[in-house]
């Protein structure tokens, strides 16, 4: 049977990956030719990312309390939740130590220009007044607890609220069978209708992937971006040592996943991620690719929302190398407590960034915990969205494999 023109265009117009990819050519191209003036498309980026934003904590407050309540049946609920965070953290502890070696052998901040580090020195100082102080480690722990849920949701305080969710899902998971069964059906038809807003919201994202990438190409250009390449290339090294090695390997080794199936699935989230740059907006879609790897759904809502958050292996990469650079740049010598001090602060200090684009401000504790000056980490502030846009792609991959290692420990304890 011979398809029609208007088939193929039918399903060219679901294929929503084919159109972000072209979006994102376009983007680049308009951007390359206006320059600066094509920051007038990045309100349709901004437009796009509010949408998912408007959706997304519903989405995860729902999806956690509703794996957990499912979880929560089972004994397995405590060794879930062990698997899934002690996963998250070893990777993330090896994509350091990777991004760590790769800085030694590669010396990227031995000849950058010093001149253009001065040059924006003074504008390093201006953010850093408005910069949070670092917090130590028992305040990030206590700060994980709400002190009040509702204030948390308005507030989009991703981490109290999975906490939150954490809680009340498993004390659902504690109620007689009829009551819980009841609250749980409730639950799942309002995720199901959250996801199909989301599916949505996901016709515009070509529209928005567009101005996202104009915006960036036009305001960034390719002058500044021949500064930091080699911090560039050793990033995208690093973050292709995890994500086409490390998680394919666990995979491989721990889940049920076909490795096809694995690399097939990942291919439209991974599109999303690196437009997006967003762990939060690419969820639905990530869940949906978990779907067709024949993750269940309880595992997918529990482990994708909580690694949206927590796992952040591809920022713990960026912040490493990033205290490389500037110890070779000023030709300190780190000693093994550094590196270990290093270690310590990009792991644990990437769980809770927040989910959505954007800069982030934890690289000035990281540098400060190795006693590496902070004058030059501007030089970086103009390049973060594209540094985001790798580290976010890795973080959901490593969130898919994730939920595919844990979604067998929990098959087997259903039987």
């Amino acid at each position: 049977m011979k398809t029609s023109l208007k088939d193929l265009g039918l399903k060219a117009v679901k294929n929503l990956g084919l159109w972000i990819i072209v979006a994102m050519i376009i983007g680049v191209f308009v951007g390359m030719g206006m320059g600066e003036s094509a920051s007038m498309f990045k309100p349709l980026g901004d437009l796009f990312i509010q949408l998912i934003k408007m959706l997304v904590v519903p989405l995860v407050l729902v999806s956690i309390i509703s794996g957990a309540s499912a979880l929560g049946e089972t004994k397995s609920a405590g060794k879930i939740g062990f698997i899934s965070i002690g996963f998250m953290l070893v990777t993330t502890a090896i994509s350091i130590v990777v991004a760590l070696v790769l800085g030694e052998i590669f010396q990227p901040g031995a000849s950058i220009d010093q001149t253009t580090v001065t040059t924006l020195a003074e504008g390093y100082e201006v953010a850093q007044q408005t910069a949070p102080a670092p917090m130590g480690f028992w305040d990030t722990v206590i700060g994980m607890i709400p002190a009040n849920p509702i204030a948390a949701l308005t507030e989009g305080n991703i981490l109290q609220i999975i906490i939150f969710g954490l809680f009340l899902g498993f004390g659902i998971s504690a109620l007689e069978r009829e009551k819980r069964l009841k609250v749980t059906n409730g639950l799942n038809m309002i995720l199901e209708a959250l996801i199909w807003c989301i599916g949505k919201v996901m016709f515009v994202a070509p529209i928005g992937v567009f101005g996202l990438i104009a915006d960036a190409t036009g305001t960034f250009g390719f002058d500044i971006l021949l500064q930091v390449a080699n911090v560039l290339w050793i990033d995208i090294i690093a973050i292709v040592i995890i994500g086409i090695g490390l998680y394919p390997m666990c995979v491989s080794l721990f889940a049920r996943v076909k490795l096809k199936d694995y690399f097939r699935a990942m291919i439209k989230p991974q599109i999303v991620s690196f437009s997006t740059a967003s762990s939060l907006a690419t969820l639905p879609v990530n869940m949906n690719a978990c779907d067709e790897m024949g993750i269940s759904k309880q595992t997918s809502g529990f482990v994708l929302p909580l690694g949206a958050t927590i796992n952040m292996a591809g920022n713990a990469i960026y912040y490493a190398l990033l205290a490389v650079f500037f110890a070779q740049f000023y030709g300190i010598d780190l000693q093994m407590a550094d590196y270990v001090s290093i270690t310590i602060v990009c792991t644990l200090g990437a769980i809770g960034q927040a989910g959505v684009p954007g800069p982030t401000l934890l690289a000035a504790a990281v540098l400060v915990a190795a006693g590496i000056p902070l004058e030059g980490l501007p030089l970086f502030y103009a390049l973060d969205r594209i540094f985001d846009m790798m580290r976010t792609t890795l973080n959901i991959t490593g969130d898919a494999a994730c939920a595919a290692v844990v979604d067998r420990f929990v098959k087997e304890e259903t039987k």
